[in-house]
Protein backbone atom coordinates (compact mmCIF):
# COMPACT_ATOMS: atom_id res chain seq x y z
CA UNK A 1 0.00 0.00 0.00
CA UNK A 2 1.64 3.43 -0.63
CA UNK A 3 0.63 5.32 2.39
CA UNK A 4 0.99 8.93 0.40
CA UNK A 5 -1.27 7.84 -2.91
CA UNK A 6 -3.70 6.18 -0.38
CA UNK A 7 -4.08 7.93 2.51
CA UNK A 8 -2.67 11.30 2.24
CA UNK A 9 -3.59 12.91 -0.96
CA UNK A 10 -7.14 11.93 -0.39
CA UNK A 11 -7.22 13.50 2.56
CA UNK A 12 -5.48 16.94 0.93
CA UNK A 13 -7.40 16.78 -1.63
CA UNK A 14 -11.20 15.89 0.66
CA UNK A 15 -9.89 19.17 3.27
CA UNK A 16 -8.98 21.53 0.29
CA UNK A 17 -12.20 20.43 -1.73
CA UNK A 18 -10.47 19.08 -4.84
CA UNK A 19 -11.68 16.21 -7.05
CA UNK A 20 -9.88 13.83 -9.01
CA UNK A 21 -10.62 14.92 -13.05
CA UNK A 22 -10.45 11.89 -14.87
CA UNK A 23 -8.16 10.82 -17.26
CA UNK A 24 -10.01 10.46 -20.49
CA UNK A 25 -11.20 14.30 -20.98
CA UNK A 26 -9.13 14.70 -23.66
CA UNK A 27 -8.39 12.54 -26.17
CA UNK A 28 -5.74 12.44 -28.78
CA UNK A 29 -6.05 11.96 -32.49
CA UNK A 30 -3.22 9.21 -33.61
CA UNK A 31 -2.88 11.28 -37.15
CA UNK A 32 -2.76 14.73 -36.26
CA UNK A 33 -1.99 15.05 -32.36
CA UNK A 34 -4.93 17.35 -32.23
CA UNK A 35 -6.73 17.07 -28.83
CA UNK A 36 -10.56 16.79 -28.61
CA UNK A 37 -12.79 17.10 -26.01
CA UNK A 38 -14.28 13.40 -24.80
CA UNK A 39 -18.09 15.14 -24.99
CA UNK A 40 -17.19 16.74 -28.53
CA UNK A 41 -15.75 13.22 -29.83
CA UNK A 42 -18.92 10.91 -28.39
CA UNK A 43 -21.00 13.18 -30.14
CA UNK A 44 -19.86 12.62 -33.35
CA UNK A 45 -19.76 8.70 -33.15
CA UNK A 46 -16.05 8.89 -32.16
CA UNK A 47 -15.08 10.13 -35.20
CA UNK A 48 -12.24 12.98 -35.37
CA UNK A 49 -14.08 16.30 -36.73
CA UNK A 50 -11.04 17.58 -38.01
CA UNK A 51 -9.19 14.75 -39.22
CA UNK A 52 -12.26 12.31 -39.63
CA UNK A 53 -9.91 9.47 -37.78
CA UNK A 54 -12.27 6.68 -36.82
CA UNK A 55 -11.78 5.90 -33.46
CA UNK A 56 -12.96 2.60 -31.61
CA UNK A 57 -16.81 2.89 -31.14
CA UNK A 58 -17.93 1.16 -28.03
CA UNK A 59 -20.09 -1.57 -28.68
CA UNK A 60 -23.52 -1.18 -27.08
CA UNK A 61 -23.28 2.55 -28.65
CA UNK A 62 -22.71 1.21 -32.33
CA UNK A 63 -25.97 -0.44 -31.36
CA UNK A 64 -28.09 2.24 -30.17
CA UNK A 65 -26.66 4.62 -33.22
CA UNK A 66 -27.27 1.90 -35.17
CA UNK A 67 -31.37 1.22 -34.91
CA UNK A 68 -33.92 3.29 -35.06
CA UNK A 69 -34.81 5.50 -32.29
CA UNK A 70 -32.09 3.81 -30.49
CA UNK A 71 -34.39 1.02 -29.12
CA UNK A 72 -33.64 -2.59 -29.66
CA UNK A 73 -34.00 -6.00 -28.05
CA UNK A 74 -30.40 -6.95 -26.63
CA UNK A 75 -29.86 -10.70 -26.55
CA UNK A 76 -28.94 -12.71 -23.50
CA UNK A 77 -25.45 -13.68 -23.04
CA UNK A 78 -25.32 -17.31 -23.51
CA UNK A 79 -23.86 -19.15 -20.21
CA UNK A 80 -20.79 -21.39 -20.60
CA UNK A 81 -17.70 -22.63 -18.92
CA UNK A 82 -15.94 -19.49 -17.32
CA UNK A 83 -12.35 -21.41 -17.26
CA UNK A 84 -12.46 -24.66 -19.18
CA UNK A 85 -8.17 -25.02 -19.27
CA UNK A 86 -7.77 -22.89 -15.94
CA UNK A 87 -5.24 -21.04 -17.69
CA UNK A 88 -2.64 -18.81 -16.23
CA UNK A 89 0.00 -16.46 -17.46
CA UNK A 90 1.15 -13.28 -15.33
CA UNK A 91 -2.10 -13.22 -13.57
CA UNK A 92 -5.22 -15.87 -13.28
CA UNK A 93 -7.71 -15.86 -16.74
CA UNK A 94 -10.63 -15.66 -14.56
CA UNK A 95 -9.14 -12.16 -12.80
CA UNK A 96 -8.72 -10.98 -16.25
CA UNK A 97 -12.46 -11.84 -17.34
CA UNK A 98 -13.28 -10.09 -14.15
CA UNK A 99 -11.38 -6.77 -14.88
CA UNK A 100 -12.97 -6.78 -18.46
CA UNK A 101 -16.81 -7.18 -17.26
CA UNK A 102 -15.59 -4.29 -14.88
CA UNK A 103 -14.23 -2.24 -17.27
CA UNK A 104 -16.98 -2.90 -19.95
CA UNK A 105 -20.08 -3.77 -17.91
CA UNK A 106 -20.90 -6.41 -20.15
CA UNK A 107 -20.42 -10.50 -19.79
CA UNK A 108 -18.16 -10.82 -22.75
CA UNK A 109 -17.26 -9.59 -25.93
CA UNK A 110 -19.98 -9.70 -27.97
CA UNK A 111 -23.27 -7.46 -27.89
CA UNK A 112 -25.99 -8.37 -29.80
CA UNK A 113 -29.39 -7.08 -30.38
CA UNK A 114 -32.37 -7.17 -32.77
CA UNK A 115 -34.42 -4.10 -33.96
CA UNK A 116 -35.00 -2.12 -37.03
CA UNK A 117 -33.02 0.39 -39.40
CA UNK A 118 -35.21 2.60 -41.47
CA UNK A 119 -38.03 0.13 -40.37
CA UNK A 120 -35.94 -3.31 -41.72
CA UNK A 121 -36.10 -5.63 -38.86
CA UNK A 122 -32.14 -7.25 -38.56
CA UNK A 123 -29.96 -8.67 -35.80
CA UNK A 124 -26.93 -6.97 -35.32
CA UNK A 125 -23.72 -8.27 -33.22
CA UNK A 126 -20.67 -6.24 -32.53
CA UNK A 127 -17.30 -6.75 -30.52
CA UNK A 128 -16.42 -4.81 -27.87
CA UNK A 129 -12.41 -4.54 -28.55
CA UNK A 130 -12.54 -3.11 -24.77
CA UNK A 131 -12.70 -6.78 -23.33
CA UNK A 132 -9.74 -8.70 -23.93
CA UNK A 133 -9.32 -7.02 -27.46
CA UNK A 134 -12.53 -8.34 -28.94
CA UNK A 135 -11.18 -12.07 -28.93
CA UNK A 136 -13.12 -14.84 -29.83
CA UNK A 137 -14.06 -17.03 -27.29
CA UNK A 138 -16.38 -19.98 -25.66
CA UNK A 139 -18.57 -17.11 -24.82
CA UNK A 140 -18.89 -14.87 -28.00
CA UNK A 141 -18.50 -18.44 -30.22
CA UNK A 142 -21.72 -19.23 -28.47
CA UNK A 143 -22.91 -15.52 -28.37
CA UNK A 144 -22.68 -15.24 -31.92
CA UNK A 145 -24.12 -18.45 -33.14
CA UNK A 146 -27.78 -17.86 -31.13
CA UNK A 147 -27.52 -14.84 -32.52
CA UNK A 148 -27.37 -16.53 -36.06
CA UNK A 149 -29.72 -18.18 -34.87
CA UNK A 150 -32.47 -15.68 -33.99
CA UNK A 151 -31.99 -14.04 -37.66
CA UNK A 152 -33.31 -17.33 -39.07
CA UNK A 153 -35.68 -17.66 -36.54
CA UNK A 154 -36.74 -14.00 -36.76
CA UNK A 155 -36.32 -14.53 -41.31
CA UNK A 156 -34.32 -11.30 -41.09
CA UNK A 157 -30.78 -10.18 -41.96
CA UNK A 158 -27.82 -10.05 -39.39
CA UNK A 159 -25.11 -7.86 -39.39
CA UNK A 160 -21.73 -8.19 -37.97
CA UNK A 161 -19.29 -5.31 -36.44
CA UNK A 162 -15.89 -7.55 -36.29
CA UNK A 163 -13.43 -5.71 -34.17
CA UNK A 164 -10.84 -8.14 -32.45
CA UNK A 165 -7.31 -9.45 -32.02
CA UNK A 166 -8.57 -12.74 -33.25
CA UNK A 167 -8.73 -16.38 -30.97
CA UNK A 168 -8.45 -16.34 -27.20
CA UNK A 169 -5.41 -17.65 -25.86
CA UNK A 170 -6.08 -18.31 -22.55
CA UNK A 171 -9.06 -21.11 -24.19
CA UNK A 172 -6.28 -22.77 -26.49
CA UNK A 173 -8.25 -25.32 -28.88
CA UNK A 174 -11.49 -24.54 -27.44
CA UNK A 175 -11.54 -20.87 -28.77
CA UNK A 176 -9.92 -22.35 -32.41
CA UNK A 177 -13.25 -24.41 -32.32
CA UNK A 178 -15.20 -21.35 -32.28
CA UNK A 179 -13.99 -20.40 -36.24
CA UNK A 180 -15.81 -23.25 -37.38
CA UNK A 181 -18.95 -23.26 -35.67
CA UNK A 182 -19.57 -19.63 -36.71
CA UNK A 183 -18.93 -20.39 -40.17
CA UNK A 184 -21.42 -23.09 -39.98
CA UNK A 185 -23.95 -20.55 -38.27
CA UNK A 186 -23.19 -18.25 -41.53
CA UNK A 187 -23.90 -20.97 -43.56
CA UNK A 188 -27.48 -21.85 -41.91
CA UNK A 189 -28.35 -18.52 -42.62
CA UNK A 190 -27.03 -18.29 -46.23
CA UNK A 191 -29.16 -21.74 -46.82
CA UNK A 192 -32.62 -19.96 -44.85
CA UNK A 193 -32.36 -17.45 -47.72
CA UNK A 194 -31.28 -14.74 -45.27
CA UNK A 195 -28.38 -11.86 -46.28
CA UNK A 196 -25.32 -11.60 -44.11
CA UNK A 197 -23.60 -8.35 -44.24
CA UNK A 198 -20.34 -7.55 -42.76
CA UNK A 199 -18.91 -3.98 -41.65
CA UNK A 200 -15.07 -4.23 -40.76
CA UNK A 201 -14.14 -1.95 -38.24
CA UNK A 202 -10.23 -1.20 -36.74
CA UNK A 203 -8.67 -4.00 -36.30
CA UNK A 204 -10.28 -6.75 -37.52
CA UNK A 205 -7.57 -9.57 -37.24
CA UNK A 206 -6.36 -12.93 -36.60
CA UNK A 207 -9.20 -16.26 -36.45
CA UNK A 208 -11.95 -13.91 -36.35
CA UNK A 209 -10.98 -12.62 -40.19
CA UNK A 210 -10.26 -16.22 -40.64
CA UNK A 211 -13.98 -17.27 -40.35
CA UNK A 212 -16.85 -15.24 -40.31
CA UNK A 213 -15.48 -12.00 -40.94
CA UNK A 214 -14.54 -12.90 -44.42
CA UNK A 215 -17.58 -14.68 -45.26
CA UNK A 216 -20.20 -11.66 -45.90
CA UNK A 217 -22.56 -11.68 -48.76
CA UNK A 218 -21.07 -7.56 -48.81
CA UNK A 219 -18.55 -6.57 -47.05
CA UNK A 220 -18.31 -3.01 -46.00
CA UNK A 221 -15.36 -1.50 -44.28
CA UNK A 222 -14.70 1.88 -42.04
CA UNK A 223 -11.91 4.15 -43.60
CA UNK A 224 -8.42 3.54 -42.39
CA UNK A 225 -9.73 -0.38 -40.46
CA UNK A 226 -6.79 -2.89 -40.12
CA UNK A 227 -7.97 -5.84 -42.15
CA UNK A 228 -5.70 -8.78 -41.83
CA UNK A 229 -4.98 -12.34 -40.62
CA UNK A 230 -1.35 -11.57 -39.52
CA UNK A 231 -0.35 -8.24 -38.43
CA UNK A 232 2.33 -6.11 -40.55
CA UNK A 233 5.14 -6.44 -38.35
CA UNK A 234 4.79 -9.99 -38.66
CA UNK A 235 5.11 -10.51 -42.11
CA UNK A 236 7.74 -8.36 -42.72
CA UNK A 237 9.90 -10.48 -40.10
CA UNK A 238 8.67 -13.42 -41.95
CA UNK A 239 9.23 -12.71 -45.46
CA UNK A 240 12.07 -9.70 -45.13
CA UNK A 241 10.53 -7.40 -47.46
CA UNK A 242 9.34 -4.04 -46.56
CA UNK A 243 5.18 -4.07 -47.34
CA UNK A 244 3.74 -1.49 -49.44
CA UNK A 245 2.23 1.95 -47.85
CA UNK A 246 -0.89 1.50 -46.21
CA UNK A 247 -1.24 -1.96 -47.10
CA UNK A 248 -4.16 -4.29 -44.56
CA UNK A 249 -6.21 -1.14 -44.42
CA UNK A 250 -9.55 -0.96 -45.71
CA UNK A 251 -9.01 1.22 -49.14
CA UNK A 252 -6.07 -1.27 -50.02
CA UNK A 253 -8.27 -4.06 -49.65
CA UNK A 254 -10.82 -2.31 -51.49
CA UNK A 255 -8.64 -1.16 -54.24
CA UNK A 256 -7.04 -5.06 -54.44
CA UNK A 257 -10.84 -6.60 -54.37
CA UNK A 258 -11.20 -7.90 -50.72
CA UNK A 259 -13.20 -5.30 -49.58
CA UNK A 260 -16.86 -4.44 -51.77
CA UNK A 261 -16.93 -0.53 -49.96
CA UNK A 262 -15.47 1.92 -47.36
CA UNK A 263 -17.94 3.97 -45.68
CA UNK A 264 -17.73 6.66 -43.18
CA UNK A 265 -19.35 6.03 -39.91
CA UNK A 266 -22.32 8.77 -40.23
CA UNK A 267 -23.43 6.62 -43.20
CA UNK A 268 -23.45 3.34 -41.81
CA UNK A 269 -26.97 2.58 -41.34
CA UNK A 270 -28.14 4.43 -44.18
CA UNK A 271 -26.05 2.76 -46.33
CA UNK A 272 -26.62 -0.85 -44.60
CA UNK A 273 -30.39 -0.02 -44.97
CA UNK A 274 -30.60 0.15 -48.64
CA UNK A 275 -28.23 -2.19 -49.78
CA UNK A 276 -30.22 -4.71 -47.68
CA UNK A 277 -33.30 -3.64 -48.84
CA UNK A 278 -32.64 -4.15 -52.67
CA UNK A 279 -31.29 -8.05 -51.63
CA UNK A 280 -34.57 -8.27 -49.69
CA UNK A 281 -36.52 -7.11 -52.44
CA UNK A 282 -37.84 -4.25 -50.02
CA UNK A 283 -39.22 -0.76 -51.00
CA UNK A 284 -36.34 1.88 -51.01
CA UNK A 285 -36.72 5.31 -49.07
CA UNK A 286 -36.56 7.62 -52.85
CA UNK A 287 -36.77 10.98 -50.09
CA UNK A 288 -33.31 10.22 -48.86
CA UNK A 289 -29.99 12.07 -50.06
CA UNK A 290 -27.03 10.07 -51.91
CA UNK A 291 -25.04 8.22 -49.23
CA UNK A 292 -20.89 8.95 -49.57
CA UNK A 293 -18.95 5.75 -50.48
CA UNK A 294 -15.30 5.80 -50.22
CA UNK A 295 -13.40 4.50 -53.26
CA UNK A 296 -9.93 3.48 -53.52
CA UNK A 297 -8.77 6.72 -55.91
CA UNK A 298 -12.57 8.73 -56.10
CA UNK A 299 -15.54 9.54 -54.59
CA UNK A 300 -18.83 7.99 -55.85
CA UNK A 301 -21.91 7.91 -55.40
CA UNK A 302 -24.31 4.65 -53.63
Amino acid sequence: MNWLTNYVRPRINSMLGRRDVPENLWIKCPETGEMVFHKDLENNKWVIPASGYHMKMPAKARLTDLFDGGTYEALVQPKVAQDPLKFRDSKKYTDRLKDSRTKTEQEDTIVAGVGTVQGLKLVAVVHEFNFMGGSLGIAAGEAIVKAFERAIAEKCPLVMFPASGGARMQEGILSLMQLPRTTVAVNMLKEAGQPYIVVLTNPTTGGVTASYAMLGDLHMAEPGAEICFAGKRVIEQTIREKLPEGFQTSEYLLEHGMVDMVVKRHDIPETLARVLKIMTKKPANTDKNPISVIDASRSVSA
